[in-house]
């Protein structure tokens, strides 16, 4: 593994905010679709989202600051706001919302939250992406639970997301999709209930117990969206995600797993919203598949990514000195192989760049950028082990030029969240 530390120019690591406040990212979609603008939410701590109020966005140039939503009633009890990304073929974001209804005696929580979509040209206009409906008989293509860590489709017709259900077994985590549909989901006025602009449905097949040994899974987390292969295998989009089973002798282990998203047999299923007492169900014809066998991947949470053209998934695995390293999957075979081969472990979930040549990640307080054909990671900045947290995924500009991350300053006394930008220069380039 070749390793190098770019030389530090003047203005290589900038401030893009500055403000007292906290700027979190979201692990993808942070830019808009022209680049201009890096969306986040005002969280300084990543586990306050049922706290945090406001949804903002910073320009990338100038600095300026805009709020998009802010919630009303806002309390440490919920309704709570955060995990905000940009669609990536419109200026619209989308982010998750506690419920309206928070308090003290049901506050936010995993099953009490819902995905909400703003356009940022209409600024504190929000619309629930899917709907929630806990009366039975449960409209089809309606939730009852808390949708989380939403991810657009590369031709952003669609949303992954990851959902615990507030009714049947809260603790059981799936997968699901939100398909665009041409009417609203309308369901009945009541508390907890909300109509949605998306067609949503569970992808994932998750039991509490699963056989030993078995491709059963009791957890389905933490996905990506798997493009059409270019060699016309397939002509729909994918689900990856991962999964954990458990061995013949009772050991847990997080594989990944495929799902192809066909719209049609998705829309068809009506029943697939589930009765009473039921947890919404996998469509009929929707089926996962099982890619790897002890791959074993790191239990640092961290999400997956996959190339562009569809043919790899790129996850954290542990190597033989316990390091987090970047592995890649190849969606055919489901063949492991080690990208990185660090002294030092990954400390961040990773993400790719638009060519899926590059891969940022954070490690030693440190954002590092690797370039997968040289095997050469490039360190970007330059902070020691005792200087204020870097934290989160950082994120790749969309023209490739530049990594954005967060990174605690003292500000008046206090620690605040802010959105650095660290240059790839010409002169360290691959």
């Amino acid at each position: 593994m070749n390793i190098k530390n770019k030389s530090i120019e003047e203005e290589t690591v900038v401030n893009i905010t500055t403000s007292p406040k906290g700027h979190t990212l979201h692990h993808n979609g942070v830019f808009s679709e022209d680049g201009q603008w890096i969306v986040f939410d005002g969280r300084n701590d990543d586990t306050k989202i049922g706290e945090t109020a406001t949804i903002g966005m910073v320009h990338v140039q100038t600095g300026e600051e805009r709020t998009l939503y802010q919630t009303t009633n806002q309390t440490i009890y919920g309704p709570g706001v955060g995990a905000v990304s940009f669609s990536p073929v419109e200026d619209q974001v989308i982010f998750i919302h506690g419920l309206p209804d928070a308090n003290a005696d049901r506050p936010y929580a995993i099953s009490r939250r819902t995905g909400m979509l703003v356009n940022i040209h209409r600024e504190g206009y929000a619309f629930p992406a899917d709907a929630r409906d806990v009366s039975a008989p449960h409209v089809p293509g309606s939730l009852r639970g808390g949708t989380h860590s939403h991810c657009w489709s590369p031709d952003g017709t669609m949303l992954s997301f990851t959902y615990n259900d507030e009714l049947v077994e809260p603790d059981l985590r799936v997968v699901g999709v939100m398909l665009k549909s041409e009417t609203d989901i309308v369901v009945d006025e009541r508390s907890g209930n909300s109509d949605g602009r998306y067609y949503a449905a569970i992808v994932s097949d998750v039991v509490a117990n699963p056989t030993f040994g078995s491709d059963e899974i009791n957890k389905a987390f933490d996905e990506c969206w798997l493009s059409p292969m270019i060699d016309g295998t397939t002509n729909r989009f994918s689900i990856a995600f991962q999964g954990n089973t458990i061995s013949k002798n009772g050991q847990l282990i997080t594989e990944i797993f495929v799902v192809e998203i066909d719209k049609e047999k998705i829309l068809v299923d009506k029943d697939a919203v589930g009765k009473e007492g039921e947890r919404p169900k996998v469509p009929h014809g929707i089926r996962q598949r099982r890619l790897t066998r002890g791959a074993n991947l790191s239990d640092f949470r961290h999400w997956l990514r996959s190339s562009h053209d569809g043919k790899y998934i790129y996850a954290l695995a542990k190597d033989e000195q316990g390091n987090n390293q970047i592995v890649r999957c190849d969606v055919n075979s489901g063949e492991l192989f080690f990208v990185t081969d660090n002294p030092f472990s990954i400390s961040s979930p990773f993400n790719l760049c638009k060519e899926s040549n590059k891969i940022t990640f954070v490690a030693e307080n440190n954002v590092f950028v690797h370039h997968i054909d040289r095997n050469e990671s490039i360190q970007l900045t330059q902070n020691d082990l005792k200087a204020l947290r870097v934290v989160g995924a950082p994120s790749f500009s969309p023209d490739g030029r530049f990594v954005v991350y967060n990174q605690y300053e003292q500000i008046g006394g206090e620690e605040h969240l802010q959105i650095k930008r660290a240059i790839i220069a010409d002169n360290t380039s691959f």
